[in-house]
């Protein structure tokens, strides 16, 4: 048998922290070869990403160090390699696509000057070829427009597209092995098909291999020669695809393959109040260009759409990324300008300047896509949870709202003796579900939730989908649920909005959605979400 690509050996991973050790993960070991594709399952705080980020070295060193272990790329132990010895491997031999692509891509910078630096620093590109060769890369991986997007910046970028650069930076120095956290995220169901099939051809071509961290069973079983389930730091199972999902031998991969979002949304009464009801509204951007900044154009990311959400009520809005889900939502709680009118328990609230406004914040809250970027890192779990206790329930004393905190974080499953720990110290999925408690603790009348289980594993999704409808039950709550998770949609919403562009093509309530959507756009979605199928594994398995 030819020598692996990669060959992780008895690898350990400790962080140190006042003198004590964690470890996150026990003494793995599995290999990548060339030309293959490994995944890595395992929920939440399994010590995937942490193994993914050992192999670039990419961990908060000298806190975090390994007990044992080496990590052999090529014959070379990476471990053992000094700095500028890995400076030479990333981004040339291995490249990383990160979970959080917000985190990840400089604010401060372009598109084009963050992906054109990789071509200039590894491939010594002039500033021409390098802007070529990044318009290549935009439309490579389905960016629109890609020539008018170079001088944008991540903030002026949808989640999927901001993801879709990082697979652009990725890809640009065709590197052997591609380390893929979570690629398709951030991204609705049609693209995360295109980036698949994109991924497979680029690793048939190159031969690239890639070792591909994710929560979506279903992606795993399409897409992957080998899978590694991995449990409290340790790896229970691996094996070929087939065998370990057509025959799986622990107890907790049988439990992961179960899970899945099941149920249906709360029924709603007829005679529900309306708690909201916005519409039609526009949100258009304006394009400004020339040395006298003369508006040209505008982006017309909701173009009169109107909604409406009544007590106890699930409305889920669903497109592809840049369709305006998430800018309706925004304007609808008020974080962004908007034309149109939005009434909220029956008081108009669109010409509320912010001060007006704030005393209803404790009524009308939000949880956001990117958990990491949404929860301050200099704050402890508590102070991020009571922040809006202190503004909204001044009364309470310290040790009253910290109770409230214990409950808020019990409720979305989380222990409340980690509340005085720092958001670094948790998975991406746990993040979420204190951006989750943070929301819950003022006791809302409504939530808008911004892709809330994306980070998430498969059976803590399912958890997060009980909770949610749970709370909904008990406090009559009222959702705006937006995703691209299909699946999660069908379970939790009542009513269905379908954007493109900035408009509706379809709506209507889920049962008629789902079981005979009525627009060619519709169905492609739908087609994508739940028959993964045929050009995407075709185009892998080859």
């Amino acid at each position: 048998m030819t020598e692996p690509l990669l060959s992780i050996q008895d690898l350990s991973v400790a962080f140190r922290q006042s003198g004590n050790d964690t470890l996150a993960v026990d003494r793995i070991s599995f290999d990548i070869q060339h030309g293959e594709t490994v995944a890595l399952v395992g929920e939440s705080g399994s010590g995937k990403s942490v193994s993914a980020l050992s192999i670039l070295k990419l961990l908060p060193y000298p806190s975090a160090h390994h007990p044992s272990g080496r990590i052999l790329f090529k014959g070379n132990d990476l471990i053992a390699a000094d700095e500028n010895a890995m400076r030479r491997v990333r981004g040339e031999d291995i490249t990383m696509v990160f979970q959080e692509p917000m985190t990840s891509l400089n604010p401060l910078h372009t598109i084009e000057r963050q992906v054109g630096e990789i071509l200039k620093v590894h491939r010594g590109m002039s500033d021409r070829d390098a802007r070529i060769r990044t318009l290549e890369l935009m439309s490579l991986v389905g960016i629109r427009d890609a020539e008018s997007r170079l001088g944008a910046y991540p903030h002026q970028l949808s989640g999927g597209q901001r993801q879709r650069v990082m697979i652009a930076m990725c890809l640009a120095n065709e590197p052997d092995l591609l380390i893929a956290d979570e690629p398709t995220t951030a991204l609705d169901v049609t693209v995360q098909a295109q980036i698949l099939k994109l991924l497979a051809e680029l690793k048939s071509r190159l031969n690239m291999s890639m070792l591909f961290i994710t929560h979506d069973l279903g992606i795993v079983r399409k897409v992957a020669d080998r899978v590694c389930v991995m449990l409290k730091g340790q790896i229970v199972e691996q094996g070929p695809v087939e065998e370990v999902f057509g025959n799986p031998r622990h107890e907790y991969t049988r439990k992961l393959l179960a899970a899945e979002p099941k149920g249906r949304a709360n029924p709603v009464p007829r005679d529900a109040p309306t708690v909201v009801e916005a519409g039609p509204i526009k949100v258009w951007f304006p394009i400004k260009r020339g040395f006298l900044r003369k508006t040209v154009g505008h982006v017309k990311a909701v173009d009169g759409v109107s909604v409406r959400i009544r007590k106890g009520e699930t409305v889920g809005v669903v497109g592809e990324s840049g369709s305006g889900k998430t800018t309706l939502g925004l304007a609808v709680i008020r974080l962004v300008s908007s034309e149109g009118p939005i009434v909220f328990l029956g008081n108009r609230i669109d010409g509320l300047r912010s001060n007006d406004i704030r005393p209803m914040r404790k009524d009308l809250q939000v949880v956001f896509q990117d958990p990491y970027g949404s929860l301050s890192p200099r704050m402890s779990v508590a102070e991020i949870v009571a922040e809006g206790l202190q503004v909204q329930n001044k009364d309470l004393s310290y040790l009253e709202r910290r109770d409230v905190v214990a409950r808020a974080l019990f409720d979305v499953g989380l222990d409340p003796a980690t509340m005085d720990r720092y958001p670094h110290e948790f998975s991406g999925g746990q993040r979420q579900r204190i951006a989750i408690a943070r929301a819950m603790a003022l006791e809302p009348r409504f939530i808008m939730l911004d892709e809330p289980t994306s980070a998430l594993d498969m059976s803590v999704q399912a958890q997060i989908v009980e909770l949610l409808r749970d709370l909904q039950k008990r406090r009559d709550l009222a959702y705006m649920f937006i995703s691209h998770d299909l699946r999660v949609v069908r379970a939790l919403a009542n009513h269905v909005i379908v954007m493109q562009n900035g408009k509706v093509v379809e709506e209507g309530s889920a049962e008629r959605i789902f079981e005979a959507p009525q627009t060619d756009y519709t169905r492609a979605l739908f087609a994508a979400a739940f028959n993964l199928e045929a050009d995407v594994i075709d185009a892998v398995r080859q």
